[in-house]
């Protein structure tokens, strides 16, 4: 018999399973459950986008592609980021089309990180970055934010974690998953501080176009940060694209001619079909966006209202399409009460802690699901909290 706990990796095997999946999966082997898990919008991809995609399939050979991308997407998120931010970008030199925003992350670690590195992982946080940083050798280490700064990271949190083996600052903003956004007056002590450091920055920027009431201010856009700054983006989230798999990266040359060879030996080229589907996603779905995020925006409204109704004291978010309430008043952790809440209420939510020990006290709740679906969730959540106080009034 072959012993494959001494062939597996150490580094594999200590890594804990995605806390998203693991209620995901859960939720799909049972009867009649509301998932509201999932950041996966509920809109279909625009039919400009999938028009293309046919035209390609019909008109085209399906084949290998450039590995940094090809030319005509290439050249259109450079267009998107400078109409953006103001910032441009060498589509030959300093641009990396990646399968997914996911790839674009693990790029950015794999190609700055040696073993020993710290690098700064703000909380609470999408789940991939901390074990990335681990594959690679590094030491991730959390940044806790709070609720008294509405989850935005200050120049003082971020002082008190730097050390002289700090080499990377991930910044997830606006945030999964508690919908936080760092505007153009929070970002600019952070970058006077790092101005004065090597300290590098990715900028994880995947929910951009998904923002309420403002516009979205990214850090690359300050005075000195673009060339300390790996940008990354994608088209899930915005265009629903996620099955796509398509995002990419921007950085100064210097370091895409690098962390391009992972990319050639790993993954070598990103989808030509969702390639060429894109194109059009940059150039021709503002309007599409629009229209998606005006019903984010009534989704948002609506569940702010109804948790802090419900008594579990619920932060506004002015991005993504996530809400996080606090659920300590009903004395549960966060693993507790997602669980029960799954099994007796028949409603899949992700307790706080799979974004980091932050998260405890929390769970996280996506409004990419239709507001008839979100009305009946809520009304299982009320009848769970009712049988919740019933049990305390009992005791």
């Amino acid at each position: 018999m072959i012993d494959y706990d001494k062939i597996l990796s150490d580094k594999v095997k200590k890594m804990k399973p995605s806390g998203i999946r693991k209620f995901f999966d859960i939720a799909g082997n049972m009867n009649d459950v509301i998932s509201l898990g999932v950041g996966e919008p509920d809109f279909n991809t625009p039919w400009v986008i999938r028009k293309e995609a046919i035209k390609v399939l019909e008109r085209k050979n399906i084949i290998y592609g450039p590995n940094k991308g090809i030319v005509p997407l290439r050249n259109a998120v450079s267009s998107h980021i400078e109409k953006k931010h103001g910032v441009a970008y060498d589509s030959d030199n300093e641009l990396i089309v990646t399968v997914g925003g996911s790839e674009a992350i693990d790029l950015a670690i794999r190609g700055l990180i040696n073993p020993g590195d710290e690098v700064l992982v703000v909380e609470p946080c999408f789940v991939c970055y901390s074990p990335l940083v681990e594959l690679s050798g590094g030491i991730a280490v959390s940044v806790p934010t709070r609720i008294e700064n509405n989850f935005k990271l200050t120049v003082e949190d971020l002082k008190d974690k730097v050390t002289d083996r700090t080499k990377l600052l991930i910044l997830p903003f606006p945030n999964n998953p508690t919908g936080a956004v760092m505007t153009k007056e929070d970002l600019e002590p952070i970058a006077e501080f790092l101005r004065d450091t090597d300290i590098m920055v990715l900028s994880d920027e995947i929910y951009s176009e998904l923002t309420y009431g403002m516009k979205h201010f990214s850090i690359i856009e300050l005075e000195g940060m673009r060339e300390r700054t790996i940008y990354v983006n994608g088209f899930s989230k915005a265009y629903a694209m996620t099955g796509w798999r398509l995002g990419y990266l921007a950085a100064p040359k210097e370091i895409v001619s690098q962390i391009a060879k992972i990319h050639q030996y790993g993954i070598m080229c990103s989808p030509y079909i969702s390639q060429n589907a894109a194109v059009e996603a940059l150039t021709s779905c503002e309007k599409e966006v629009a229209k998606m995020v005006t019903e984010y925006n009534i989704r948002r409204q609506y569940l702010v209202k109804e948790f802090n109704r419900l008594g579990l004291t619920c932060f506004n978010p002015e991005g993504a399409f996530y809400v996080f309430p606090c659920i300590k008043s009903t004395g549960l952790t966060s693993d507790e009460f997602c669980e029960r809440l799954l099994y007796e209420g028949k409603v899949a939510a992700v307790p706080g802690t799979a974004f980091g020990e932050s998260g405890e006290g929390y769970m996280r709740i996506s409004y990419a699901y239709s507001l008839k679906h979100l009305m009946e969730a809520v009304s299982r959540i009320e009848a769970f909290l009712k049988k919740l106080e019933a049990e305390k009034n009992e005791g």
